[in-house]
């Protein structure tokens, strides 16, 4: 369960540095890549969204066994933006560049199946 805790608890403090930025850089974007963001909504909307999740994370680490069940969507949230992201690049609609961050996801991804592996052995034994 100590494997599951400092996932989780690494994934969430990852997640608040990696996204509490984008909500000082709106501008910035459109200039350093254009074109400018036209739907602020989304932008911020995808941006909150985002940071809650990694607060999930941290409630996750607190108890994994206890939140088991969340390991799941948690799994879901990594793969389907790796798998997104992979697809806008086959697409030529994104630079190899932001793929970066993306492979963190996938690792983070890739951690939490193990950490969901691990935590059903331990409730297995309870």
């Amino acid at each position: 369960m100590k494997f599951a805790k400092i996932v989780f608890w690494v994934a969430g403090i990852w997640g608040v540095l990696v996204l509490t930025p984008l909500f000082f850089i709106f501008d910035s974007i459109g200039r350093n890549d254009p074109p400018p963001v036209t739907h602020p909504g989304f932008y911020y909307g995808f941006v909150t969204v985002g940071l809650a999740v990694q607060f999930v994370f941290m409630v996750i680490a607190t108890d994994p066994l206890r939140f088991r069940p969340m390991l799941i969507p948690g799994v879901f949230e990594k793969v389907s933006y790796v798998v997104a992201m992979f697809a806008l690049y086959l697409q030529r609609r994104i630079h190899s560049a932001d793929l970066v961050f993306v492979g963190a996801d996938l690792v983070l991804g890739l951690l939490f199946v193990a950490a969901f592996l691990k935590t059903r052995t331990i409730s297995q034994t309870r």
